[in-house]
């Protein structure tokens, strides 16, 4: 297993395949494990690079999440593709894991040759998701597929982790800010944002898109008609085929 240092915490990472550096980023209360399904896919095309943000995954734990979450892990992966001498890499970001991709950009322009970031709920928390998250949360603790999820992506220390993300997740949405330090309207590097017409966590996704895209004409998007959340994980060919497609 490979680690860097960030703030004095080893943080996991892991390099698969070669090619065109490709940095997949996960979801919030997952870890570089939910990309177990298609890793193989990529590192035909690609050289795959996961990383765990810290707290998660193989990563040492914290006490709790910076609520700045999303920013604070883009500065993680900044790190990791200064420490292994990348020059510019391509970003694949789902969910939660897209907003840390952006802010990564939106500060990073020079290093990033292509970004896609793929079911995410725009520049703020969505209302029509926030007021269940506690109660859908505790509801997945009891799920056994839910449950499996999360003790394959980080152990048996997987509920805190739930638990820190949830408390973390409503503190910043008290505040009223954006989840990105930038506007997109600054945002230069190509960008193609995905998702399915059918994502369970938001049905108006490609209306946020196209919010955004008002604020930036040169993102792209592409929706899928079928699948849920993530797009990226349930069209796998379709997606992958998508990112060979603009990844080049």
């Amino acid at each position: 297993m490979a680690f860097f240092t960030f703030e004095d915490r080893k943080v996991f990472y892991e390099e698969i395949g070669a090619g065109e550096p490709l940095l997949l980023l996960a979801g919030n209360t997952a870890s570089s494990k939910m990309f177990k399904s298609i890793t193989r896919k990529y590192s035909k095309d690609f050289k795959v690079i996961l990383v765990d943000f810290p707290g998660h995954g193989k990563s040492d734990r914290v006490e709790k999440f910076v609520l700045d979450f999303w920013y604070y892990n883009s500065r993680v992966c900044y790190e990791l593709i200064d420490y292994l001498k990348l020059d510019k890499v391509a970003v694949i970001g789902t969910s939660g894991g897209a907003l840390v991709a952006i802010n990564l950009c939106l500060e990073h322009p020079d290093r990033i040759n292509c970004l896609i970031a793929d079911s995410f709920e725009g520049e703020y928390p969505l209302d029509s998701y926030l007021p269940s998250l506690e109660s859908d949360r505790e509801k997945g603790k009891k799920n056994l597929l839910a449950r499996l999820f999360w003790f394959s992506n980080h152990g048996f220390d997987w509920e805190k982790i739930v638990d820190q993300d949830t408390k973390m997740m409503i503190d910043f949405s008290k505040q009223g800010k954006s989840f990105f330090h930038k506007s997109m309207a600054e945002l230069i590097v190509p960008t193609l944002l995905t998702g399915s017409k059918q994502d369970e966590y938001c049905d108006y996704l490609e209306k946020i898109y196209e919010a955004l895209k008002v604020k930036n004409d040169k993102l792209e998007i592409h929706m899928f008609d079928k699948g849920k959340h993530p797009a990226m994980l349930t069209n796998k060919d379709a997606f992958h085929e998508l990112v060979k497609s603009k990844i080049k």
